[in-house]
């Protein structure tokens, strides 16, 4: 499954990377993309473990950038 989170507060290009680097990492992730100029976050997971991986990358995101929201 592919889907795509709006991300809010996302400040720069730096942090972007930051975020998409930190959220492939995750198990279960088969592709993360996380683009500064659109502020989004394209994650890409198996259709049985995806809930399981848009709330480690919710997490995740908190952990690394506090300012930053994810949004559906």
């Amino acid at each position: 499954m592919r889907k795509a989170f709006k991300l809010e507060g996302l400040d720069c290009a730096n942090c972007a990377a930051k975020l998409e680097r930190a959220v492939s990492k995750i198990e279960d992730v088969s592709k993360a993309t996380v683009s500064f100029m659109t502020s989004k976050l394209v994650l890409e997971a198996a259709d049985d473990k995806f809930d399981s991986v848009v709330e480690q990358a919710k997490a995740t995101i908190k952990k690394v950038e506090p300012g930053v929201v994810v949004k559906a």
